[in-house]
């Protein structure tokens, strides 16, 4: 295997800014979805309401159903100073492991509407902190948190999406079938389904469900200058007792989105884990064993989700296609278009 493809600098591209989507396509699947077959080596450019009619017969769909909290939290110090709060993901029943853009100490304390005061607990030197949530002086369990925080958080927008949340964001950065409360960054690939294509869809295939609660650190890029000593983030998978049937089964999965593949092919190596905490770095030297197709939106450079999707396609195939889709004038990141691998 040549080298190059553990060179950081292999993953790297320049992206015109005007390409970059700041909103969704709308209807949702007016997006655009170009086709990759693996096999005859083809490129189609159609439109994302036309996926369902090249699904591989047999085949079966795996999507991630998290749903994104309002984990973006304005507050103030005790001295009246504004102060950003994110929250990366909970721990346990009650530390949070936030990102706060601000000077804190151990022990400082951040106050928010609805009488709700963080408590700083810890300081981590990749930025993080871990933090306790107070409300009137009792702590809250995280899952009685999620709704104080849906009353008076925003909608975290990746940061390359330069603007303030709007209204709109809280229905359209979710998928129509999210359901489970934790992630704090879409499943994107999910985005491009509406109600009625994901319906039909589900009564013509196979299909299951599972959870990863996608982390903050899903737009961290890799810093190291070779990549397998970069250090992956971990997130919260829940794998449902018919995903587990599926996967254990011999039917070719198409899996929807990276979410949903890196919960697939961390399960694939940990058979005796259905939840828990995932961590699985996939690229050219970590290749997919139980993910057939992968239908994926188009990542940030020198992310680990291009060197993910250069772990179905190689890396030379990945850039071409993305040079591709920059020639075509496809929308990139989160609201952006998307890409079917078979």
């Amino acid at each position: 295997m040549s080298a190059n493809v553990l060179l950081t600098s292999s993953y790297d591209f320049l992206l015109p800014k005007e390409l970059i989507a700041t909103h969704p396509a709308s209807p949702r699947d007016s997006a655009k979805l170009l086709i990759y077959n693996r096999k005859t080596d083809e490129i189609l450019h159609v439109k994302f309401s036309d996926f369902e009619k090249f699904i591989p017969k047999n085949c079966a769909l795996i999507f991630n159903d998290t749903k994104v909290i309002k984990a973006r939290l304005f507050g103030k110090k005790p001295s009246g100073g504004k102060i950003e709060l994110l929250i990366n993901r909970a721990l346990n029943a009650y530390d949070v492991n936030v990102y706060i853009r601000g000077k804190v100490k151990l022990g400082s304390e951040i106050f928010f509407d609805e009488n709700l005061v963080a408590v700083v607990k810890e300081l981590h030197e990749d930025g993080s902190r871990v933090v306790n949530f107070y409300q009137n002086a009792t702590v809250p369990r995280f899952e009685e948190l999620l709704p104080i925080i849906d009353k008076i958080g925003h909608v975290p927008l990746p940061p390359y999406i330069q603007r303030e949340d709007a209204k709109e964001d809280e229905s359209q950065y979710q998928s129509v079938f999210a359901k489970e409360e934790g992630a704090v960054a879409a499943p994107t690939a999910s985005l491009h389904f509406t109600k009625e294509q994901h319906e039909r869809i589900c009564n013509s295939f196979a299909h299951a469900y599972v959870t990863l609660h996608v982390g903050s650190g899903t737009f961290k890029p890799v810093e190291c200058d070779i990549i397998t000593e970069h250090p992956m983030h971990s997130e919260y998978f829940d794998i449902s007792d018919e995903a587990k049937k599926l996967l254990e089964s011999d039917t070719p999965i198409l899996s929807i989105g990276t979410t949903s593949t890196r919960t697939i092919e961390f399960y694939a190596r940990n058979k005796n884990l259905q939840k828990g905490e995932a961590n699985l770095f996939l690229h050219p030297d970590n290749k997919p064993l139980r993910v057939n197709h992968l239908l994926t939106n188009f990542h940030l450079p020198k992310s680990t989700l291009l060197m993910l999707v250069a772990s179905f396609t190689g890396l030379e195939k990945a850039m071409e296609l993305y040079k591709t889709a920059i020639e075509n004038r496809y929308r990139f990141y989160s609201y952006g278009d998307a890409m079917l691998i078979l």
